[in-house]
């Protein structure tokens, strides 16, 4: 497994700036030479080369043309800003609310056919409940401080369930036993929403596995992650969204789900522990 869910950020941040530096030296310059021309102080050049410092997009423009390369400048900000893309603060992606973010994910299970999820917290948002998203969604509202449109922002997740129903798309879920049991809402939303995963259980999109407590790890419990056919990885960390679509990181993350996979209880065994948990809360 790779050392950090961030590393393909880093790399792909790592790798644009050799990109830079390959222009620069191709164009003969040091990087004094460069800050020179550029307008600015060598330790920006510096601290742009090592990755230190992602380049704005009048940046890569002004590098560019320094470099007489200015044909290159598109596809570098291109390049840069899809860098960016990849690890992103929860507090920058919700910063006017969770509703757009909500109605991004919408758009990202509409286009995938196989939806791969392993969740050790909460159900992911196309299993969730109205009680049970609005509880959740409070929670991250008061704890990142931003703007409240949780009722907006609880409609938009909900409408992802569609997909259970509707079209050629596959849920493949694991959960943590443990997800049963936090009590991340209230008793009666809690219930709801353990009675809410006995009901999707049978649908013919939906494959559920539960890992439970007992059994032997050949992984270890790690964030959440949704493997969106086999093209990209979204990891949610307590303070950012990580997208992965490194081949290597994705090969990594479908060898651990399979993994997982295997440790997992399934029909009966699952409904087992689901309703334990239901008994659990009184």
């Amino acid at each position: 497994m790779s050392a950090s869910p961030s590393s393909s950020a880093q790399g792909a941040r790592e790798a644009l700036a050799v990109r830079l530096q390959h222009l620069r030296k191709d164009a003969g310059l040091t990087g004094r030479e460069l800050s020179a021309r550029c307008g600015w102080h060598p330790a920006k050049t510096t601290r742009i080369q090592k990755g230190e410092a992602p380049p704005s997009d009048a940046d890569i423009r002004i590098w560019c043309a320094a470099c007489d390369a200015g044909d290159q400048a598109e596809d570098l900000i291109a390049t840069a800003r899809a860098v960016d893309s990849m690890y992103v603060e929860w507090r920058r992606l919700h910063r006017h609310g969770m509703r757009k973010v909500q109605e991004d994910f919408y758009a990202l299970h509409e286009r995938t056919r196989i939806c791969r999820v392993y969740v050790s917290n909460v159900p992911p948002g196309f299993f969730q409940t109205p009680a049970f998203a609005t509880a959740l969604m409070n929670q991250i509202t008061a704890f990142q401080g931003t703007p409240d449109d949780v009722c907006e922002a609880v409609a938009a997740r909900l409408a992802r369930s569609r997909f259970l129903y509707e079209g050629d798309h596959r849920f493949v879920v694991l959960m943590e036993e443990s997800v049963l049991r936090f009590r991340t809402a209230d008793p009666d939303a809690m219930k709801g929403q353990l009675l809410h995963l006995l009901a999707v259980m049978p649908l013919a999109s939906v494959s559920l596995g539960l890992i439970p407590f007992t059994a032997q790890r050949v992984v270890w419990p790690l964030e959440a992650f949704y493997l969106f056919d086999d093209v990209q990885v979204l990891v949610e960390t307590l303070t950012a969204e990580i997208n992965v679509t490194q081949p290597r990181e994705l090969a990594d993350y479908a060898k651990a789900f399979d993994s997982m996979a295997e440790v997992a209880v399934y029909g009966d065994e699952a409904r087992t522990l689901i309703r334990a948990a239901i008994d659990a809360l009184g």
